[in-house]
């Protein structure tokens, strides 16, 4: 993977009213292929995925999916007009997710830009979240 990008992520979660806030700056990849954009960085501690690497492949202002591998992997996948189940990963084993988008808007060219995503996360009969997430990519100097 070459890190030639800068690649910023603000994350928001809301928790019936408890809000938690999540920035992250890292270097990663940043291809345009076959119509969509693929933004890869590797996870590193700060994150609690350290050893694990992420890609998020946005497809125009339709879909975007979050998929991560290695020790704890997982996929996400925010589609406009449709919930997913979803399987998510972590400390405490393998979880179902339902997954459903509020809005997807990107401004990525093949030289960077953003894409803000935001969805609803469910455990089937109750909501367990609201989350916005934007990502900013440049090429670094």
């Amino acid at each position: 993977m070459q890190d030639r990008y800068l690649i910023q992520i603000e994350g928001q979660m809301d928790l019936s009213g408890d809000v938690d806030t999540v920035n992250l700056m890292t270097r990663g990849s940043f291809i345009h292929k076959d119509g969509s954009f693929y933004i890869t960085y590797e996870e590193s501690e700060a994150t609690g995925y350290a050893g694990n690497v992420t890609t998020v492949q946005v497809e125009d202002n339709d879909k975007v999916s979050m998929l991560r591998y290695g020790s704890m992997p997982s996929q996400l996948i925010i589609e406009r007009g449709r919930r997913h189940v979803c399987h998510y990963d972590s400390n405490a084993g393998v979880i179902s997710l339902g997954v459903a988008a509020d809005e997807i808007i990107s401004h990525l060219t093949e030289r960077g830009g953003d894409v803000t995503f935001s969805y609803s996360l469910d455990s089937g009969s109750s909501h367990i979240s609201h989350n916005k997430v934007k990502i900013t990519v440049q090429e670094a100097n």
